[in-house]
């Protein structure tokens, strides 16, 4: 028995033996090693390696609380109008991708930002370029707002930027702003293709190719309420006009914007001149008859030829540190020609839009229209514009910081532009009527031309500061409040929140049965809070 339990336990001792000769002949699987994520300092802080890669990454954002009162001054049966107060949450992503290549730095730089606002606060000027969209299911009237916007998107290479970026004619673009209520251009989301050449010392000059739809006005549309097209005589009896058709004036995207910027950047500062051309081009005479039918000789206008407005600008940024570290001063000037959104004058009414009255259907319509279209040749006048703005930024201590801007604009249309319109709009109202509505000019030498707002020359000015407390690093907190005027240059004019109907009681107004309040000008004052956390 104790030879067999010997036995066996000599057995299992060689198979054991045996199996583990085998064992160690098997290869060995080896675990993952693990990569972990490195910081990349090359391009400043919070950049880090994503695995795999050379190419350096940072992820930032903002968050963002603003509400605001403002005063209104109509409440006007029938309109969204009368919003005193606003109200809006943002947020922000960024995304910074770099790469050391033997060109240089190659970059993609991507900007997301969303919200919703209320109230006064919700965008007419976003709505109408795409970006926005009523909150329908939650506010029938529309005073609610969400939007999403893809506000960057592009790629830098060796002097190249290519994508959807803030225009390089752009300068001062409201840096100190928390509204952004002065004039001055800031258009801050286009798509372009430009060149960056470094020529030293800070010394910089680019050339860029823009997207001309986020740089349009409206050609004034007389009809605009019912369709955006111009009328034109088209035929005459015995030398005088007898008949017309319709223009369609909506714009046609066929050149871009073309914009050069020379720009130096040192201790001292920053100054920047940019120029930028501007193409209107519309449609052509419609194939609807003339109106009214009668014996006539046709005009011979085949379509109204392209017209290129044009802008220029000056900035100058001097830092200050002398005063306090941080403190510094903005001086900015432009002036355009058929080309309004380069001097920012409807910035903070809205632009995109024709006719626009200050705060929500008060007193005083501006008309911000690139052109109008000439009845008797068909051809574009275009408008002039221009803008001056200063603005300082001063530190009280680390903690705590105030800003001070100001500014003033104009907007011109020829006096023989406004003569033109006057005589189709006697063609097309032969009764004293109005079919034009608040874009009816009226009848040359008549009481309602006098005053009727449409393609009035007028002015804006704008005065305002802000206090801001950051307790910590990336939090402000901070209040601004400001004043804005807009007026007609010369005259009176129409008041539209106290004589509503004017503009349907054209014959009482120039036989003197309907005597119209009217205004010179219309101002708001504004106060906004902001709360905002970047990371």
């Amino acid at each position: 028995m104790t030879l067999l339990k010997s036995s066996l336990l000599g057995s299992a001792a060689a198979f054991a033996a045996v199996g583990a000769a085998h064992a160690a002949d098997l290869p060995v699987k080896k675990a993952v090693p693990i990569e972990y994520v490195r910081v990349c300092t090359a391009y400043g802080a919070g950049f880090f390696y994503i695995p795999g890669t050379d190419t350096c990454l940072r992820v930032s954002g903002r968050a963002r609380f603003e509400g605001g009162y403002r005063t209104v001054y109509t409440r006007q049966a029938g309109t969204n109008a009368g919003d005193d107060a606003g109200y809006q949450a943002r947020l922000r992503i960024n995304l910074d991708a770099r790469t050391q290549t033997a060109y240089g730095t190659l970059r993609a730089f991507v900007r997301l930002d969303a919200g919703s606002r209320t109230g006064y606060d919700r965008s007419g000027t976003q709505a109408r370029i795409g970006q926005a969209y009523d909150a329908t299911g939650v506010d029938q009237a529309g005073h609610a707002q969400q939007y999403v916007n893809v506000d960057k998107a592009f790629i830098q290479f060796a002097g190249l930027t290519a994508g959807r970026a803030s225009s390089f004619f752009d300068f001062y673009a409201h840096d100190f702003e928390i509204a952004g209520a002065t004039m001055g251009s800031d258009v801050s989301s286009t798509n372009l293709l430009a060149y960056t050449a470094t020529i030293g010392d800070g010394l910089s000059a680019t050339l860029s190719i823009e997207d001309p739809v986020f740089r349009r006005s409206p050609v004034f549309s007389p009809a605009a309420g019912t369709a955006p097209v111009s009328p034109v005589f088209v035929g005459y009896t015995n030398g005088a006009p007898s008949s017309y058709s319709v223009i369609d004036d909506i714009q046609r995207e066929r050149l871009p914007d073309f914009v050069a910027a020379l720009r130096v950047d040192q201790a001292w500062g920053s100054a920047q001149i940019s120029a930028a051309a501007h193409e209107l081009n519309t449609g052509n005479l419609t194939t609807a008859a003339p109106l009214p039918a009668a014996s006539r000789v046709t005009a011979g206008i085949a379509h109204t030829k392209s017209v290129e407005g044009w802008a220029v600008q000056g900035g100058l940024k001097i830092n200050t540190p002398f005063i306090a570290p941080g403190d510094a001063l903005y001086l900015q000037s432009a002036y355009a020609d058929g080309a309004q959104m380069y001097t920012g004058y409807c910035a903070f009414t809205g632009c995109y839009t024709q006719v626009n009255t200050l705060i929500q259907l008060q007193k005083i319509g501006q008309t911000f229209a690139d052109a109008t279209i000439n009845p008797f040749t068909g051809q574009l006048q275009t408008s002039t514009s221009f803008s001056a703005v200063a603005s300082y930024l001063h530190y009280w201590s680390p903690e705590w910081r105030s800003a001070i801007f100001g500014a003033y604009g104009e907007q011109d249309f020829t006096r023989s532009a406004r003569l033109a319109q006057g005589l189709i709009f006697n063609a097309v109202n032969p009764n004293g009527a109005n079919s034009f509505g608040s874009n009816g000019v009226g009848v040359p030498g008549t009481r309602f031309y006098q005053l009727s707002q449409a393609l009035r020359d007028t002015y804006q000015f704008v005065a305002g500061g802000s206090l801001i407390w950051s307790p910590v690093r990336d939090l402000d907190i901070g209040v601004e409040a400001l004043y804005m005027q807009v007026g007609v240059k010369s005259g009176r004019a129409i008041d539209l929140d106290k004589s509503p109907t004017a503009y349907a009681n054209v014959a009482g107004i120039n036989n003197g049965t309907f005597v119209p309040r009217t205004a010179t000008q219309d101002s708001v004052s504004q106060v906004r809070l902001r709360v905002q956390r970047d990371f």
